[in-house]
């Protein structure tokens, strides 16, 4: 049980709650307050805080006493990380069922927070990538602080955009959607506005006294619960979209991530950019696309693709079939060794060029109707 306390040490209206060493758990005026607790970590998420998430969640949509949901992270570096690649990828290595459960009960757990009854909250403070753009893109408010950091980064690591992104990328223009899911750039607040990827801005002093502000909600039967929530916060606007840097180049991301262009055509295009306006980026842009995996980008062309066309539940198991795919390929284990384990910085991508990329190893990871009839992916209970 945890008992949030205010600035100046007064006791605030709590009820029960839980601790455990990697989430805290409380209610505070009749909000749920989860915090990811792996500071040291990013807050990455390990198998045991999926499942921690998931039951906590469960128990919750059923309790009258509690309205809403707010999710943040520990520490000052992170509301977290992602996922901890690195066990996962070590169980594939292993044979033992961890990587594929990790996966089943992650994406559990986002589909239970896009489809909960009560709404959620993400504060995006600080690092926001991966396994934690997939429990942020499920809230209903979505708030950043002026230091926050958001990607999808994991075509750097032999992955593909995963947790939802085919279905959360697809509400923004195709050509911006690609860009941010092949090259995995690391967006600011201001641009994580422009994407739609967060709805509101808010201060960090605001993020530092989030007991505080729950305890000065004021719950009236004729507001809903979000409304009451968005209006305990003073809204002092300290992000906003009109310092997004991503609008001066839009003209020319829509040009060279059109949907028609493979990747090696984009390559090639941005290469040849004479636009003064456009240079640096260009040039930007094609040194974090040399750093990629060849055939996750085209993977992740390909699936951003097929998800603007699918519902959600389409694009979890779409997904969640792709990643399986991704420990066969190989790429993905690669790319953990050489960034997490090893840190060489030098992965050895299979293939290593754009050009030796094969049509039919893309689509192999996409062939999932046959395959999955009988993959432990089909006990995902989808509702």
């Amino acid at each position: 049980m945890t008992t949030a306390q205010s600035a100046s040490g007064g006791r605030l209206d709590t009820d029960h709650g839980t601790a455990s060493d990697e989430i805290i758990v409380a209610v505070v005026n009749g909000v749920g307050l989860i915090t990811l607790n792996r500071p040291k970590a990013l807050n990455a998420l390990s198998y045991r805080m999926l499942r921690l998430l998931g039951d906590q969640l469960s128990a919750w949509q059923h309790e009258d006493g509690v309205r809403a949901v707010v999710l943040r992270g520990a520490g000052d570096r992170a509301f977290c990380a992602g996922g901890d690649v690195r066990v996962v990828c070590q169980s594939f290595r292993d044979k033992t069922p961890l990587h594929r459960q990790f996966f089943i009960d992650e994406y559990r757990l986002d589909y239970l927070l896009h489809r909960y009854p009560k709404p959620v909250v993400a504060l995006m403070d600080r690092i926001v990538m991966g396994g934690g753009m997939g429990l942020a893109q499920a809230a209903a408010w979505r708030l950043v602080t002026e230091r926050s950091r958001i990607a999808m980064p994991e075509t750097g690591i032999g992955m593909l955009p995963d947790v939802g992104a085919s279905h959360f990328l697809s509400k923004m223009p195709a050509p911006l959607a690609l860009y941010l899911g092949i090259t995995g750039v690391t967006l600011s607040a201001a641009d994580t506005l422009l994407c739609g990827l967060a709805d509101e801005g808010i201060s960090t002093q605001e993020l530092e006294d989030v007991e505080g502000i729950l305890a000065r909600v004021r719950w009236r039967d004729a507001e809903s619960p979000l409304a009451a929530m968005q209006q305990a916060y003073g809204h002092d606007s300290a992000v906003t979209i009109e310092g997004a840097t991503l609008t001066a180049v839009l003209p020319a991301i829509h040009r060279h991530f059109n949907p028609s262009k493979r990747v090696g055509v984009i390559v090639a295009a941005l290469a040849r950019e004479t636009d003064v306006r456009y240079a640096a980026w260009a040039q930007a842009t094609l040194e974090l696309l040399a750093s990629r995996s060849p055939t996750m980008m085209e993977v992740t062309r390909a699936l951003l693709l097929r998800g603007r066309r699918m519902d959600l539940a389409d694009c979890f198991r779409m997904e969640q079939h792709a990643v399986m795919q991704t420990f066969v390929q190989g790429d993905f284990l690669e790319g953990v060794r050489a960034l997490l384990v090893d840190k060489d910085r030098s992965p050895r991508w299979k293939p290593e060029r754009l050009e030796a990329v094969d049509d039919a190893e893309v689509a192999r990871f996409f062939a999932s109707t046959t395959a999955a009839a009988s993959s432990p992916l089909r006990e995902m209970a989808w509702q």
